[in-house]
């Protein structure tokens, strides 16, 4: 607020004082603070993030071209994996209908395209792509990722055998980047074996209410080397390994940028197994109330702690279901959280942008994702979303924070005076702005505002105007 002398009584369109341009900056902080850790090095002999970066564009070469295709020809069905549209592009990129279909596949997961319909988009990273090597590592994580989508899996094969065998690979993955050269294929295939059956034990020691899965589910072990097969064909497919017909037998040898990617892995799983806090084995939202007692960087351990123990498609579900709960401290956490996860969580970060509870975090997460400093990156929300995140805030303050914050949190709204904050809030329908309000009328020191603050709470609850 405007200063005054103790006993000036204060007028109700006095202004708010106003931070700008970072008008959520100090609302984001009342929930918590973003804090980075500065990055780990890679091992020596990894190539600089350039020579990386330049390898990167290499593999999505094709993947680049179709989406740029796609971006000019936008506004019809311009999706080229089938029909009229794959025609155009094959004859216009001179490629087969085969390699168009598999390279809009790898633009797609590479976050090069956004398909909104039948309409192609370009993604923010392709129009990156020529001068932002972050970017295009980004996009190759992102494709290395999803390597399991890039080839479909051998047919006649359980979905439950191919599951255990994804969830598998990062060990196989793991002994190619420790060997720091060419593995023999019966190698992998024994490592592998031996993963599968630790899954598969660690599976019967969870009681279930129904019966225990049939055996059948899952392959004998003649099926493994094609499971295995399969998977390094889809690792190759994307640039991560390379197979060889050696004269002691065929042997993967990782690339370049998959020795470094599967050390980045390694190094999260490092740095989480240094986690000191013990939430690695709690619910998404158990972890979350631990984490929401520390400050930022062991936070930040916590949930590289607690991400490493699971599947990240499980883990982002589980986040992103504490998100659209009634805790509003538990949801602008869990998007702390999402926030580690980065690539993997895209996806289903940017559909929660359709519902309204999830919209303005989503928003946040994504301009901060694509590049847009964490204290500017509000300049994305309309008005009416800033002000729903106002609301939802105030409302994890009041129910998280002192008295004092909360009166604190009044600063950090867009509205230029108290009686535009009030009629924005009415307008936005925030669950909470009953409960909000009624807190910041008691929290307020001031009687004026505070008769006003509890007038628009009475106004709400009576659906008056």
């Amino acid at each position: 607020m405007t200063s005054r002398k103790p006993d000036e009584p204060l007028a109700r369109n006095s202004r708010l004082r106003l931070v700008r341009p970072r008008a959520l900056a100090t609302a984001r902080r009342a929930v918590t603070t973003r804090r980075t850790r500065p990055a780990p090095r890679p091992p020596e002999g990894t190539p600089p993030r350039a020579e990386l970066a330049r390898q990167a564009r290499h593999v999505l070469a094709d993947a680049v071209r179709i989406a740029r295709w796609a971006a000019v020809e936008r506004g019809s069905a311009t999706a080229p994996r089938t029909g009229p549209a794959q025609e155009r592009a094959a004859a216009a990129l001179e490629l087969t209908p085969g390699q168009v279909r598999a390279g809009w596949d790898r633009a797609r997961l590479a976050g090069l395209v956004e398909l909104h319909g039948d309409t192609a988009r370009p993604g923010w990273r392709l129009h990156a792509w020529d001068r932002d090597d972050s970017a295009v590592l980004r996009g190759w994580v992102a494709l290395f990722d999803a390597w399991s989508l890039v080839h479909p899996s051998p047919e006649g094969v359980a979905p439950s055998a191919v599951a255990e065998v994804v969830e598998a690979v990062p060990q196989v993955l793991s002994l190619l980047q420790l060997s720091q050269g060419p593995v023999l294929v019966p190698a992998l295939l024994d490592l592998l074996g031996q993963r599968v059956e630790e899954l598969r034990e660690e599976r019967c020691e969870v009681p279930a209410a129904g019966p225990a899965p049939e055996a059948a589910d899952a392959p004998a072990g003649d099926g493994l080397p094609t499971l295995l097969d399969w998977a390094l064909e889809g690792l190759a497919a994307v640039g991560a390994l390379t197979l060889d017909a050696g004269t002691d037998g065929r042997h993967a040898t990782l690339t370049p940028l998959g020795n470094w990617a599967v050390w980045v892995k390694l190094e999260q799983i490092c740095v989480a197994a240094q986690s000191p806090a013990g939430n690695i084995e709690q619910s998404a939202e158990d972890m979350l109330r631990g984490c929401a007692r520390l400050t930022p960087g062991p936070a930040r351990d916590e949930y590289r702690a607690w991400l490493a123990a699971r599947t990240l498609s499980s883990a982002v579900g589980e986040l992103l279901a504490v998100a659209r709960g009634e805790d509003a401290l538990l949801r602008g956490l869990a998007f702390e959280a999402l926030r580690v996860v980065g690539a993997p969580a895209e996806a289903e970060v940017r559909a929660t942008v359709a519902e309204p509870s999830l919209r303005p975090y989503a928003l946040l997460w994504i301009a901060e994702y694509e590049g847009a400093d964490p204290d500017d990156a509000q300049e994305v929300l309309t008005r009416e979303e800033s002000t729903w995140l106002w609301v939802d805030t105030a409302a994890a303050v009041a129910d998280h924070g002192e008295s004092e914050l909360l009166v604190r949190h009044l600063d950090s709204a867009v509205q230029g005076t108290v009686p535009a904050l009030l009629d924005e809030i009415r307008a936005v329908g925030h669950p909470r702005t009953v409960q909000v309000l009624v807190a910041l009328a008691a929290a307020h020191p001031d009687p004026a505002l505070a008769k006003a603050v509890r007038r628009a709470a009475f106004q709400v609850h009576t659906g008056g105007a």
